[in-house]
């Protein structure tokens, strides 16, 4: 038998660990197995809820990677439609979470229901739950201790966009990472000195944190460096709007195009600008080096 808790998860953050972590000790306690009922795409992307604007905190493997660092022994993941969206509540729990998976016990968040008849109280879920033999187990609202904020992806997706990486930090649990392959780009930043490596998402929806210059770990080839990272437009060597993600790994002037490249945001060093000359920037890149470094001097390298 199967202990679940279904929803999106976006960012897996520590709102969410509250509900998992309930999963993971009940299964321990009467010998069954932690799992979640998730879904891909994000519900938003399909039923274009604000879905130009719309981007995700993690990917789909980011989002199982986290969730079996967790503990969660089973992740099923459903394709989310619009067949899927129009399922009321008894349908979507008989066909997957009794038929499917075998749940016994569902632990839900304080305000989490699921179905197309969301008039109904979550009370109301969990009387039908029980009526399949299910039993509901309601978590109750967690509070980021320092702030008393409710955490929340929205609120997460706030602080990233506003470039307050520490909050969204304290947030999440982990630190905000993005992944993609290195692709090659002008290399203006080798002519100054300071190599870049510009890399091309492989999630395309990922959300970017605000524009501006970020003390980074870089992992590449299996390992981690120190970096900084600017995500922008760069409007001293560019005319164009085109957004890109550049990194100049600190102490590291290898070839790695084509090869996966991991980032994790620490600190937001400051906004882009736009500088007068190469040399002002090359100038202010020498700054932003040894910021990043006396920041990242001693942190934690372990990346998620």
């Amino acid at each position: 038998m199967v202990v679940a808790a279904t929803g999106f998860f976006d960012g897996v953050h520590r709102g969410h660990r509250a509900v998992l972590d309930t999963v993971i000790d009940i299964a321990a306690k009467q010998g069954k197995i932690p799992a979640v009922v998730t879904f891909w795409p994000h519900p938003r992307a399909v039923l274009q809820q604000d879905a130009a604007k719309f981007r995700l905190l993690t990917t789909l493997e980011e989002k199982k990677r986290l969730l079996g660092n967790l503990g969660i022994e089973q992740v099923h993941v459903l394709p989310f439609n619009k067949e899927f969206a129009a399922q009321t509540t008894q349908q979507f729990f008989q066909k997957y979470l009794v038929g499917m998976f075998g749940v016994s016990t569902l632990v839900a968040g304080y305000d989490h229901r699921v179905g197309n008849d969301l008039d109904q109280t979550q009370q109301q879920m969990f009387e039908i739950a029980r009526s399949l033999g299910i039993e509901p187990v309601r978590v109750g609202e967690f509070e980021n201790t320092k702030d008393h904020v409710v955490i929340s992806s929205t609120k997460i997706r706030e602080a990233l966009c506003g470039g307050d990486i520490p909050f969204a930090t304290s947030m999440l649990g982990y630190r905000y990472g993005l992944e993609g392959a290195v692709v090659e780009g002008k290399k203006i930043g080798r002519t100054m000195g300071f190599p870049t490596a510009n890399i091309k998402l492989y999630e395309p929806l990922k959300l970017l944190p605000a524009n501006g210059v970020y003390a980074v770990w870089v992992e590449v080839q299996n390992k981690i460096y120190k970096g900084i990272t600017n995500i922008g437009t760069r409007p001293t060597v560019s005319l164009g709007n085109e957004k890109s993600i550049e990194t100049h790994i600190l102490g590291f002037d290898e070839d790695i195009y084509g090869l996966p490249l991991k980032l994790e945001f620490v600190e937001r060093l400051r906004a882009e600008e736009k500088f007068a000359s190469l040399d002002q920037l090359k100038s202010q890149l020498e700054i932003d080096s040894g910021s990043a470094n006396a920041i990242l001097t001693g942190q934690s390298v372990k990346l998620r």
